[in-house]
């Protein structure tokens, strides 16, 4: 038994040696990609320019990088290259067959409709079989909701599509509080008013469990609307720290969010939005961010009757902030289509949004809006290297993503439908049909 722990005991140490030194060399290794025509989404398109990676980081973009001598080239003239894709509402990694049960971890039970404590990616499996086909269209980076069923749902993060645990993954969290509007049935009441009675009731709640907290403690204030960890959980929220996302597509339920919003001094972000281009303005005027997709304009329910996939055009013509996503931002989307947000953005540009705002709302614009801008969502000197070498222009639906790094390591693994492809490529000869 002894000699079987002594065993057992190197096998772990050589593994570990092996991690740490493989680990070792990637963070360590330098990459020049040169000859390409860069779009840093920050500044201007550079044509036959080099981005420069070292130990995980952008270290120089430009057209006249100096190339370290050790640095490993990679000539990419012809290519196109922009930050990682960022798909801003996913469950990714929470369900893997959304009709099994087992192989979901995307809601929390909560109390009366609350669960504002519930981290959502602290339950993130990162061995799943969607993470790889997503990667290898581009998306570099996520932000992982819970079901948006409650009132208030959980908190939402934002990972890194590295591999690892979850914490390695994280790049934030928390970066928003997730809550929806309408839907009284998720909220537990009868009617859209008693809702919204609800949410404010909540946010009242939260701040007057922060001023008598020690009478809380004991047991000397009257009932609140949610359990202690879900009031502490609010707290950044009613502090303007945290911002409250808002599942709404109806104009009228957008216009109870701004009013939400204004009347408690609360950071809104609207996701979903629908039937937002009608009240574009007031949006703009809120500076209020909006979580839209291009790829839907049939209304699923009597809330998105207004629905146009003109939606994020008027609404960034208007001078709103507009983060593409898939599935308009409801956080429901599949999980196998996260890799198709650039299908999302390119169907933008097609119902009338500037190339140069689609690629910004699936890059640098979510990374403002949650708060990661200085690690990434642009092409810069220390952001993180999520970098993408792309055939042509990734909003045409031939063009490919060729190479792919995150954290400036480069992914190649095969998914799961390339394996199968390959497999099945060719039969043996004993498995092939007969001929008729």
């Amino acid at each position: 038994m002894t000699n079987l722990r002594n065993r057992a005991s190197a096998r772990a140490a050589i593994i570990s040696f092996v991690a740490l030194t493989s680990a070792s060399s990637i963070s360590a290794q330098t990459i020049a990609i040169t000859g390409a025509r860069v779009h840093p989404v920050s500044s201007a398109v550079i044509e036959n320019g080099t981005v420069l990676m070292r130990n995980g980081k952008i270290v120089a973009v430009g057209r006249n990088v100096t190339i370290p001598s050790d640095a490993e080239r990679i000539d990419a003239a012809g290519k196109w290259v922009t930050p990682g894709l960022i798909n801003s509402a996913t469950q990714l990694g929470l369900i893997e067959v959304s009709q099994i049960a087992g192989t979901r971890d995307d809601a929390a039970r909560g109390r009366d409709n609350v669960a504002a404590a519930f981290t959502v990616w602290e339950g993130v499996n990162t061995q799943s079989v969607l993470i790889a086909p997503a990667r290898r269209e581009g998306v570099t980076s996520v932000v992982v909701l819970p079901n948006g069923g409650q009132l208030v749902s959980g908190q939402a993060a934002l990972l890194n599509l590295v591999e690892g645990m979850p914490s390695d993954m994280v790049v934030k969290a928390p970066v928003a509080m997730f809550a929806q509007i309408q839907s009284p049935q998720g909220a537990g009441v009868g009617a859209r008013g008693e809702l919204l009675v609800k949410l404010r009731e909540l946010i009242e709640d939260t701040r007057a469990f922060v001023r008598n907290r020690a009478a809380f403690e004991r047991a000397e204030t009257r009932d609140f609307a949610a359990s202690r960890l879900d009031l502490q959980a609010m707290i950044p929220v009613v502090q303007g720290r945290l911002p409250l996302l808002i599942s709404a597509d109806k104009a009228t339920d957008i216009d109870a969010a701004l009013r939400i919003g204004r009347e408690n001094d609360i950071r809104v972000i609207i996701g979903g939005g629908a039937e937002a281009w009608m009240v574009a303005d007031k949006l703009a005027a809120a500076k209020v961010p909006v979580l839209t997709g291009a790829m839907n304009n049939i209304p699923g329910s009597f809330a998105t009757l207004g629905q146009a996939q003109e939606n994020a055009g008027l609404l960034r013509r208007a001078g709103v902030k507009v983060v593409v996503v898939g599935n308009a931002g409801n956080g429901d989307e599949e999980t196998f289509n996260v890799r198709n947000i650039k299908q999302e953005a390119g169907n933008a540009v097609a119902y009338g949004m500037s190339w140069e705002d689609a690629l910004r709302a699936v890059t640098l614009t979510p990374a403002e809006v949650f708060g990661v801008a200085d690690r990434v969502g642009s092409l810069q000197a220390g952001r993180d290297a999520n970098v993408v070498i792309w055939s042509g222009d990734p909003f045409e639906f031939s063009s490919r993503a060729e190479r792919v790094f995150v954290r400036g390591r480069e992914y190649r693994t095969m998914d799961r439908q390339e394996l199968l492809t390959e497999r099945y490529k060719t039969l043996p000869p004993s498995r092939a049909l007969p001929r008729r």
